[in-house]
């Protein structure tokens, strides 16, 4: 059954070049095989581009100094580092040492940092875990988080949570070299707008769970589905929390000048920012609808307790009569009427059932039975 929020599908044409850098189904993250890459396991990635192209380097420490010499960026994944991982990392780009707290420690709220030598930024990765239909026990949305530090000639990515691989976007954004040439913000966008994706992918399968429960409120048990109906609207709250706050910080980055982000780049960030904010109303559409339907399911559930109630009392009124009559007959009482009289009994018994008849269909017209 269709629901009153409509799917909203990317349908905006685009440019070929964000065309390109869609996600499309990639492998996950695998190590890089580069020699004297930093850190230890916890770096996923790291190379160095020159006029947009992936260059041979000999070490990092080289790409390094290459990169503070004007002569392209480099980009360094990493996947959930230690302290001392990202401190090393830290060190040869200069990152601020708040930020570099936050990517540690995770949990953090989707947010834009903008410091002297870069910017911060703070992304929620989502994905829909599959499932028969939605109980009261489903986990329907799991959430992740990726950092991305972005320096005039550096961006360090930072990912906790076993989805949400940035490996494809690597590859991707390398097929586009004149993308690239746009330096780290490139990066930037090809992340902001690969996790969007996710976004809009997520709400897509939430549709059919909120079709679904909208559906059943209204079948013959729906209203014992009130746990079904919370247990969704908390899971669709945790890819609310990924997507509401984060329309502020990318709003900021598409609108407003920065020399960390090249213009060009903003036009493209423009883009992901229309269709995170469809991805918002459809969330908050879904939220809403979420809660008439609880407040339905309560109303049905209250309408049927009640004529629950009425056929119960109906039921007592007609066997009230039965149940006086017999009583009054049974006090063992020596002059009563008609207990001499041959037809007594029988009268008495067919009063009974006519007047229990006469009730029952008096609360019949009524609709209380």
């Amino acid at each position: 059954m269709a629901g009153p929020v409509q799917r909203r599908r990317r349908r905006m044409p685009l440019a070929p070049v964000v065309r390109a850098v869609r996600r499309p189904p990639g492998p996950p993250d695998t190590t890089s095989g580069q020699p004297n890459a930093p850190g230890n396991h916890g770096v996923v990635d790291w190379a160095l581009y020159v006029e947009g192209r992936r260059a041979s380097v000999a070490s990092h420490q080289e790409a390094v100094q290459r990169a503070r010499a004007g002569e392209g960026f480099v980009w360094v994944g990493l996947f959930e580092p230690t302290q001392g991982e990202l401190a090393a990392v830290a060190a040869d780009f200069g990152l601020h040492p708040l930020a570099v707290e936050d990517a540690v420690n995770a949990h953090q709220r989707p947010k834009l940092d903008v410091y002297d030598n870069g910017l911060f930024m703070v992304l929620k990765t989502v994905r829909y875990v599959p499932h028969e239909g939605v109980t009261e026990t489903s986990q329907i949305v799991e959430t992740g988080e990726v950092m991305v530090f972005l320096g005039a000639h550096s961006v360090v990515t930072v990912r906790h949570g076993e989805h949400g691989q940035l490996g494809h976007v690597r590859q991707r954004l390398e097929q586009l070299p004149e993308f690239m040439a746009h330096g780290p913000a490139a990066v930037l966008h090809g992340v902001c707008d690969a996790i969007v994706d996710d976004y809009v992918a997520v709400t897509d399968r939430l549709e059919d769970d909120v079709d679904e429960i909208e559906a059943a409120v209204f079948s013959q048990r729906g209203a014992r589905d009130i746990g079904r109906i919370y247990q969704l609207k908390r899971e669709l709250m945790e890819l609310r929390r990924a997507v509401t706050p984060l329309v502020v910080p990318l709003g900021q980055l598409a609108q407003r000048p920065s020399p960390f982000v090249d213009k060009q780049v903003r036009k493209y960030l423009r883009d992901v920012e229309d269709h995170l904010v469809r991805v918002a109303e459809t969330v908050a559409g879904f939220d809403e609808l979420l809660a008439t339907v609880v407040q339905a399911s309560l109303a049905k559930l209250s309408i049927a307790e009640n004529e629950d109630m009425r056929k119960l009392a109906a039921w007592a009124a007609i066997f009230a009569v039965p149940t006086a009559i017999a009583g009054i007959y049974g006090m063992n009482f020596r002059h009563m009427p008609e207990l001499t009289w041959r037809y007594g009994y029988e009268v008495v018994l067919a009063f009974i059932v006519v007047a229990c008849l006469l009730l029952y269909r008096g609360f019949k017209r009524s609709g209380w039975l």
